[in-house]
């Protein structure tokens, strides 16, 4: 961010209903040019490319900013540096009038739009893009909230988009471990082998798979935070089914099965980077659901953490059966105030909410509310369902304290399952699995991974606890 232009970088043109916004910056040519072609510029993320030339700027992008709110000006940033060339330089003059808002969200969806997976043969977007204003200092804050949050979005894609044939447990261990030790303030617990000897969902699920099951505590405690809030993601690293084995396609995409781990850690770096002042652990279960001799079976009575029972009815429902444990450490030894929990859990999040919203499930309205309202801010939908208390008998089973996998309405079983284990703790539970992948790039959304909740749990950490 920057107060001087740059007269030979591609600019990037704001237009609203009423036309062009005025940057910040002298009028010239190109704003008379563009003028003329604005009106075919209608809708928030819309981009028409000016080409000119043998002139300065060589090229032009009239970026849509549609009613001028903050997902707007997100859509109209990714839009804009997904029409720029490989290494294409973009500048664009913020409009005098313009608050904080229009900057963080122009920010992010620069940002987000130009994400390449890190591993992927490919070049970056572009090369550098410059936000011109006279008030950089004013937004130098917003600014960094938006590279936080853009940041910890960009790993939690990298960690999902990672194949399987790399990404274990362990591996994902080393990855919390390597990412705590760039920050001060942070500290990791890696338990593995006998020490998870009380963690009987983890050890199950992961009992089949040549690469054991691995549990991550993730802790940032600054001096003098009073409330502490439990991060928890379901983190299996790959999904076969296990015994009860998916179908070909229903196994292509579950690398991404430990994307909850991934945007609670993401989240909880981001919180370190911030300074929020507020005690945040994160818990990753991680194991992987494969198929062997020593695989759990259905049937099998599995131990969890609390010393409660279930009767594991199928093992493509292993999701649960990790978080059970993670949930029962988190209320047996940590003493939250508030635990929230993020899982790519159910088919059936698709299935009553489509591809881009996720189920949101709490027992405490105020909760549900400032998470949808921090959802979307920060451009990730959710909706809330009933915890139907219709269901709770078919978790009754004849021989352990609940069966895993109960019949009826997917999304709320698997809630009203987990709901066991927050004891007493105000809690919510979120079911991602649908929007935590993309299959096409679409404004800040790279087709892959998107990193789903991280964005939200900022925005709402951030706005519960200053930053």
């Amino acid at each position: 961010m920057t107060p001087s232009p740059d007269e030979a970088a591609t600019r990037v043109l704001p237009v609203g209903p009423q036309g062009v916004l005025p940057g910040d910056g002298p009028a010239g040519d190109l704003d008379a040019e563009a003028a003329v072609l604005a009106g075919g510029v209608r809708a928030a993320g819309e981009v028409l490319v000016l080409p000119r030339p043998l002139r300065e700027p060589a090229r032009a992008l009239l970026a849509g900013v549609g009613s001028g709110d903050e997902a707007a000006w997100r859509s109209a940033g990714a839009a804009a540096v997904r029409a720029a060339e490989a290494a294409e330089e973009l500048e664009v003059r913020l409009p005098s009038d313009a608050g904080p808002e229009a900057l963080r969200g122009l920010a992010e969806g620069l940002w987000l739009g130009g994400y390449r997976y890190r591993d992927a043969p490919k070049a970056p977007r572009s090369a550098e893009v410059r936000i011109v204003t006279a008030r950089a200092a004013e937004f130098a804050a917003t600014l960094e909230q938006a590279r936080i949050t853009a940041a910890a979005t960009w790993l939690a894609r990298d960690l999902t988009n990672t194949p399987s044939s790399v990404k274990n447990p362990e591996w994902f261990a080393g990855q919390a471990v390597a990412e705590a030790a760039s920050r001060p303030g942070l500290t990791v617990t890696v338990r593995a082998g006998d020490e998870l000897q009380r963690f009987g969902g983890i050890r199950a699920v992961g009992g089949g798979s040549v690469t054991p099951p691995r549990f991550v505590e993730v802790s940032w405690a600054p001096a003098g935070a009073t409330t502490h809030v439990v991060l928890v993601g379901k983190g299996i690293t790959f999904d076969t089914g296990g015994i009860s084995i998916k179908p070909r396609d229903g196994m292509k995409l579950m690398k991404k099965d430990m994307g909850g781990a991934a945007a609670v850690l993401a989240a909880t770096l981001g919180v370190a980077d911030l300074g929020l002042h507020v005690r945040v652990t994160a818990l990753l279960p991680l194991a992987e659901n494969a198929i062997s001799g020593s695989a759990f079976r259905p049937g099998d009575v599995i131990t969890h953490y609390d010393g409660s029972t279930s009767e594991n009815l199928n093992s493509d429902a292993e999701g649960r059966i990790v978080l059970a444990d993670a949930l029962g450490y988190a209320t047996a030894e940590l003493n939250p105030d508030l635990i929230l929990n993020l899982a790519t859990l159910t088919g059936a999040n698709a299935v009553a909410l489509g591809k881009r919203t996720a189920a949101l499930y709490s027992p405490d309205d105020a909760l549900a509310t400032a998470l949808a309202e921090a959802g979307a801010a920060a451009g990730e939908k959710m909706w809330r369902l009933p915890l139907a208390d219709d269901y709770v008998d078919n978790l009754r089973s004849d021989i352990a304290d609940r069966v895993s996998a109960a019949p009826g309405p997917g999304s709320v079983m698997a809630a009203l399952f987990l709901r066991d284990f927050f004891g007493e703790t105000t809690w919510a539970h979120i079911d991602m699995s649908a929007p935590s992948w993309a299959e096409a790039d679409d404004l800040d959304l790279s087709k892959g991974a998107t990193g789903w909740g991280a964005r939200t749990l900022l925005r709402y950490l951030s706005a519960a606890y200053g930053g």
